[in-house]
């Protein structure tokens, strides 16, 4: 059973930066492609960003140029750099790992935005 350990959520003020880890269990770490997604209160959940085993990266829209995923396969991590961070990026932040269509979730770390 393969687990998803999020961290590094919390409160911080419009325009400031957080960078979220999650490490995952198992071994081969480097052969799956890793993503992070996010869920508002009463919304859906929604694709942040993506990042393969080749290292190539995916965006929202609504990221593009402020978000920046990346991966450490030697610490079985994937990380998320959040700068210019806006309010309506509250959510709770949640990871994943897609094993050839076998798709784990971590428990998610909350972020929050406000002054």
């Amino acid at each position: 059973q393969v687990q998803l350990v999020e961290s590094g959520g919390g409160l911080v003020q419009p325009g400031g930066s957080l960078t979220l880890s999650c490490t995952a269990s198992g071994s081969n770490f480097r052969f799956y492609d890793m993503g992070w997604y996010r869920q508002a209160p009463g919304k859906q959940r929604d694709l942040v960003a993506t990042i393969t085993s080749a290292r190539s990266t995916n965006y929202a829209d609504s990221v593009k140029g402020r978000f920046t995923i990346s991966r450490d396969n030697t610490k079985n991590t994937v990380y998320l750099q959040m700068n210019s961070l806006k309010p309506e990026d509250t959510a709770v932040y949640y990871c994943n790992q897609n094993r050839g269509g076998y798709v784990y979730w971590g428990q998610g770390t909350q972020v929050t935005v406000s002054s």
